[in-house]
């Protein structure tokens, strides 16, 4: 079991609102209207890991073991969104999220595999780390830059959690459940390092779960400002090819790490998920007649 350790590990490094945060250093001369307003679009996506929580718990009854971290993420991804909110009522309580707003972003996802939904927020989670290292670096006032700079460094300690458990499924569930998960792994990674190619960031908060609500089933098409996350990547944190290189690499790097062999590039893992794929084809096509028709 992964939790006790992972619960330790993670309580060990964790910040405090009240004395990690420097409130008494800001300054208002810093802060514009539009970084302001950033600050509460991302709020509100936090706040967006509750009905994630909610689809985990409903997806891994079967894994008491990773449900149990849920309340160590769950804990952490919503102080994300409190400690965002505490500066706004500081210091721009014009600009607090309403309950009802941050209620717009809980709405139920569609059942999905399992695998795919733990590797699609692994891979989430280095994006994140990745997007707020850059808005901490394009904020001009100081206690805002600090506290991205926490949060980001949360984010990639929950990737490596995450790794953690998709190791697990890897090599202690049986030879079905590693199946499953290597093809899951490598399909996804295929997808979220394959980013440059679509015209949306490909994050979960970004895509869509809900088929009878689409297309307002995604977390950012709920926000106040549904058209606000491209406009923050693209215009105001600058989220460029150079960062985005950045988080294929990481994504590429790990995926190394859990098939115990190195990718160079997105073409590389997708060779490897095809590699998976016809072995599993094989496997079928020499069942005789317990192959599906």
């Amino acid at each position: 079991m992964l939790y006790p350790e992972l619960y330790k590990s993670l309580e060990n490094v964790r910040w405090h609102m009240d004395t990690d945060i420097p409130w008494d250093e800001f300054d208002a001369s810093k802060l514009s209207d539009d970084q302001a307003q950033t600050i509460k679009m991302n709020a509100i996506t936090e706040w967006s890991a509750l009905p994630a929580t909610e689809m985990f718990l409903r997806d891994n009854r079967g894994d008491s073991d990773f449900s149990a971290f849920m309340s160590v993420w769950f804990f952490e991804e919503q102080k994300h969104s409190l400690v965002l909110m505490e500066y706004l009522r500081r210091f721009r309580p014009d600009l607090v999220p309403t309950e009802d707003e941050l209620h717009n972003v809980r709405f139920e996802f569609d059942p999905a595999p399992a695998m795919e939904t733990l590797m699609l927020h692994f891979c989430g989670e280095i994006r994140l780390n990745h997007w707020y290292r850059r808005a901490s670096e394009w904020h001009t006032e100081p206690v805002i830059k600090h506290i991205y700079k926490l949060i980001s460094q949360d984010e990639a300690r929950h990737a490596g959690a995450y790794l953690r458990y998709m190791k697990k499924n890897l090599t202690d569930k049986g030879a079905a459940v590693a199946e499953t998960a290597r093809n899951a792994f490598a399909k996804i990674g295929v997808l979220m390092a394959s980013a440059r190619r679509t015209s949306q960031a490909l994050h979960p908060t970004n895509l869509h779960v809900n088929k009878a609500l689409f297309p307002n089933d995604t977390v950012q098409s709920r926000l106040p400002d549904p058209e606000w996350l491209e406009r923050w990547l693209d215009t105001q944190i600058n989220f460029d090819a150079v960062w985005e290189h950045k988080v294929v690499e990481r994504i590429l790097h790990n995926m190394g790490i859990l098939f115990d062999r190195s990718f160079a590039s997105v073409q590389e893992l997708n060779r490897f998920r095809k590699e998976l794929a016809r072995s599993v084809g094989d496997k079928l096509s020499g069942g005789g007649d317990t192959a599906p028709a």
